[in-house]
């Protein structure tokens, strides 16, 4: 079954909409120099659809490639039998169909997540942590097999993959520690003959609802803290990239964790949505996603008073001031920019260069930018991929040609590679003004834009005028400057001279319009538990 691309818009960032992936798909237009186009592109697109089909083989061989949803501990196909394609986006070849499931599947999943607590949350915390630390070490394990799903299904270079595999499991680590660390307190009475306390209990079954960008850290940041609280879980992956969810379910089951205790079902996004926020016996909801996505849904968990904890959209400044030391801000800037070919939310969306070294680092910024590798994930050297799929290249195609005709200059690409399929060149492009939609949104793309500011205080002014509030970086070699700006940013997030800024033992999260709640550290343990206060009389 293929779902259309105007229902899926509706839960999902433009990003994870539903792509038509086929082998057809190829004939639009690979090509690359010096060859003739038609000759270069079947060479190049044999080499990747041979490289990638035999990892694809491989990683199916060895039971790595799951297609089926995974309920109470087993492998569920959808009711109905439908079910959708799972492609890769660098060669558009079908890696494998997957089970297409709806309110059915996700009720039955809600109701073995529901069983299940009722044990789960009665383990001591000890006995969870050893579950948990064992599904870590599962994950380390497997974590090249695991980077090369990742980079079949995703598209992201297999060294970021990995890297991505190594991050998600540091998660599960960490809350495998946390698990023991869930303190009450003991409040002074007010009276004599009684005694008074606070317990934190856990909030009950969990919906996941995860985005296609991170494939295995979006998970392991939710589920992680969630199992280690006493919570279970029902993971709603994206449709683009499933693969990976379903590979860590797997994992989870050989670590001894309980049937039930992890479900995942995948397909029919809206269906699914709707059933997690309609079912009284789901206590809290979390996502990853778009701001008119969460707004959706904090909007449904009202009906029954769930909890809701979410990670939107963003619109990241990089603040570049004069006083910074060049090479540390080109560094910075071209990781938090190209990371995963520009499609995450903590993203550079705006470069903001103090006037007195805007051309300097312009030039700069643009000769490290040239030199950027694209291809295949599997390809040496590779460190851009493609985008998700077509719908993401046309919105940054459609935010570049809005900045030009607003007088925008492109320094660098600003048009489709030369590889075809969703490969983008990383641009770079100069005199973006505010008013542009590459200064209001989210490009989701490896674009960058650079604008011009005078003084501190304009700088910060134009980092806040907007409704996101997700991360933000500051380049400046005055520390009491670095301190009296991120004081003043309005972000959840804030980089000092550093681009990658993201770990497992800080809070990660936004302000304003990008979200509620926080993941990571000792303060994400806090979005699945309940707190109880117990008043114990007649103690005298």
């Amino acid at each position: 079954m293929r779902l259309t691309l105007a229902r899926q818009m509706g839960w999902t960032r433009i990003g994870m909409a539903y792509r038509c992936c086929s082998v057809s798909f190829l004939s639009r237009g690979l090509y690359a120099y010096p060859l003739p186009r038609s000759t270069s592109a079947a060479i190049f697109s044999h080499q990747m659809s041979t490289d990638a089909q035999s990892i694809a083989a491989r990683l199916s061989s060895s039971g790595f490639i799951r297609s089926q949803g995974f309920i109470g501990g087993k492998w569920t196909d959808a009711y109905d039998g439908k079910t959708i394609e799972v492609c890769n986006p660098a060669t558009g070849e079908v890696i494998t169909n997957v089970s297409c499931m709806g309110k059915r599947e996700t009720n039955d999943a809600i109701a073995s997540a529901h069983d299940a607590f009722l044990s789960w949350s009665k383990l001591t915390a000890a006995e969870r942590s050893k579950y948990l630390r064992k599904w870590y070490d599962l994950l380390m394990a497997h974590k090249e097999e695991l980077g090369q799903l990742m980079t079949l299904e995703q598209g992201k270079p297999l060294k970021e993959a990995i890297g991505e595999v190594s991050y998600g499991a540091s998660f599960v680590e960490f809350y495998a520690e946390e698990a023991k660390r869930v303190y009450g307190d003991i409040i002074p009475a007010t009276l004599p003959d009684r005694r008074l306390f606070v317990l934190k209990q856990p909030v009950g079954v969990v919906g996941a609802i995860t985005p296609w960008n991170f494939p295995l850290a979006m998970i392991t940041r939710k589920v992680a803290p969630a199992l280690a609280c006493g919570c279970t879980v029902v993971i709603k992956p994206a449709e683009l990239t499933p693969l990976t969810a379903l590979a860590a379910a797997e994992l989870s089951i050989q670590a001894g964790i309980p049937p039930g205790a992890v479900n995942v079902v995948m397909g029919n996004a809206p269906e699914i949505g709707e059933t997690l926020l309609a079912s009284p016996q789901v206590r809290k909801i979390t996502f990853t996603g778009s701001t008119a996505v969460g707004k959706k849904l904090m909007a449904g968990a009202a009906e029954t008073v769930k909890k809701v904890s979410l990670e939107l959209g963003g619109n990241a400044p990089c603040i570049i001031f004069d006083d910074a030391d060049l090479d540390v801000a080109l560094k910075g800037t071209l990781a938090t920019k190209f990371r995963n070919s520009g499609q995450t939310c903590v993203c550079a969306n705006r470069i903001l260069v103090q006037e007195g070294i805007y051309e300097k680092f312009a030039n700069a910024f643009s000769n490290a930018v040239e030199s950027m590798k694209v291809g295949d994930g599997f390809g040496e050297g590779v460190v851009q991929g493609p985008l998700i799929n077509d719908a993401a290249v046309h919105k940054v195609e459609s935010f570049v040609q809005d900045a030009i005709s607003k007088g925008a200059k492109v320094l660098i690409g600003g048009k489709r590679h030369n590889l075809g399929m969703t490969f983008y060149e990383p641009t770079v492009i100069t005199e973006v003004k505010s008013e542009m939609l590459l200064s209001r949104e989210e490009v989701f793309g490896p674009v960058a834009p650079l604008l011009k500011f005078k003084t501190e205080e304009e700088a910060i002014h134009m980092a806040n005028d907007t409704n996101a509030g997700l991360a933000a970086y500051i380049f400046t070699t005055n520390i009491k400057r670095s301190w009296r700006v991120a004081e003043a940013l309005e972000y959840g997030l804030v980089g000092v001279n550093e681009g990658l800024i993201s770990t497992e033992v800080a809070p990660f999260g936004g302000v304003k319009q990008s979200g509620l709640g926080r993941e990571g550290s000792k303060y994400g343990m806090d979005e699945y538990l309940e707190i109880k206060y117990v008043c114990l009389g007649n103690m005298s």
